[in-house]
């Protein structure tokens, strides 16, 4: 099983480009993750912010192959627990098919998007930066891998 991880926005700092390219080799065994990043609607003075969002969702969209199980990071989705997490990762992989989380821009992901979604996720009621949920979701699905293989990377 292979993540696409897809994200709105580009050029991450340098510390959370370091991270996450840390938990990507980290995981380049059991759970290889691709990072696909997609440049942010317009946005600004005499703009609208609406079809921002609406081209970053069509994009989004158009960088999803045909049969893979999406995820959407959204502030309304199901919380999980990390077990709660490498239980998902455990069915997930059971399933078979390739995985695709999804990170919108800063206003959300469009209608479109949360319809295509197989599931939503939120990582709690914390509004945190775009970049900064790259890294917390590459930790995770370390964490959710290291917890399925029994390693003591977790301490519960």
């Amino acid at each position: 099983m292979r993540v696409r991880l897809i994200a709105i926005g580009e050029r991450m700092p340098a510390w959370v480009a370091e991270g996450f390219a840390e938990y990507r080799k980290r995981l380049s065994h059991d759970l290889p993750i691709e990072l696909i990043e997609l440049r942010p609607g317009a946005r600004g003075k005499g703009r609208d912010d609406a079809r921002a969002i609406q081209d970053e969702g069509a994009a989004i969209l158009a960088a999803l192959p045909r049969d893979i199980h999406v995820v959407a990071l959204d502030g309304r989705g199901k919380t999980w627990s990390s077990e709660e997490l490498a239980e998902q990762l455990a069915k997930w992989r059971m399933a078979g098919r390739d995985l695709a989380f999804l990170i919108g821009g800063p206003d959300g992901h469009s209608p479109d998007v949360l319809a295509r979604a197989d599931q939503k996720w939120s990582l709690g009621p914390l509004t945190l930066p775009h970049m900064l949920v790259r890294l917390v979701l590459a930790e995770q699905l370390y964490r959710a891998t290291s917890l399925l293989a029994g390693h003591p990377y977790h301490r519960a």
